[in-house]
């Protein structure tokens, strides 16, 4: 078995208003400095597989067939032992 560490993240340029009203919620309780907060999604797949390349595959259809809108977001995949 391997895990699959998957990020979305939205591409430079497009709104984050999730991100935007942490900033100011942190600025509101006191934290100085903050240039940018940005909001991301996390998803940590366990497959039944031990090869990583197959992994890496099935890992990049999910993000490309519903983890992942291509016109908004960006994704990293990280195969893990």
């Amino acid at each position: 078995m391997v895990q699959v560490r998957v990020e979305v993240r939205l591409k430079k340029g497009v709104t984050d208003p999730e991100g935007d009203n942490v900033q100011k919620a942190l600025t509101l309780l006191g934290f100085k400095g903050l240039r940018a907060v940005h909001s991301s999604k996390l998803f940590l797949i366990d497959l039944a597989t031990k090869d990583p390349k197959a992994a890496q595959k099935q890992a990049e259809e999910m993000c490309r067939r519903l983890l992942a809108n291509p016109v908004i977001h960006d994704y990293s995949i990280r195969v893990e032992k």
